[in-house]
């Protein structure tokens, strides 16, 4: 499979959007992404490494930890700041970068996947502007939805 996800035009430097269509339902994929032991696996950006801590399934003010490596490993603690079942999934961390999920059915066993970071209530736009988040994170988001296209295809 040669497929690639869409990455959307953003008006906002720190602001960025990715989007696929995947031929799966809303639910199978909103439970797959609510559970953080499956981020490493469809993680496009090879910063992931895997769970520290935390539940198995996500909810509303869940907190969870994951291992991370950017140059150098690292730990970092996320929470739930948005979750809306079948449909919306978003998190942040210290810093306040928000990771977030839109699902959007369009018909039986599809959804548009649009997968977002938001950056502009960071606490440090200085390191984002260092770590030119803007060359990186709409690509790896991009891999990311083809990433979990592919794995729940397999799976089903």
């Amino acid at each position: 499979m040669n497929r690639r996800a869409t990455i959307l035009p953003s008006e906002d430097p720190l602001l960025f959007k990715a989007q696929l269509e995947i031929p799966i339902s809303a639910d199978a994929i909103f439970d797959f992404i609510s559970r953080p032991a499956n981020h490493s696996r469809m993680d496009g950006s090879a910063m992931v490494l895997g769970t520290v801590s935390g539940p198995e399934r996500l909810y509303l003010g869940a907190k969870f930890g994951m291992k991370m490596k950017q140059g150098l490993p690292y730990s970092i603690k996320n929470e739930v700041i948005e979750f809306d079942e079948g449909r919306a999934l978003a998190w942040q961390h210290l810093l306040k970068n928000v990771w977030r999920y839109e699902l959007q059915v369009i018909g039986p066993n599809r959804t548009l996947v649009t997968e977002s970071w938001d950056g502009r209530n960071a606490r440090a736009k200085w390191w984002l502007r260092f770590r030119k988040v803007e060359r990186w994170a709409p690509k790896a988001m991009a891999k990311t939805l083809v990433r979990l296209e592919e794995i729940l295809l397999q799976s089903n």
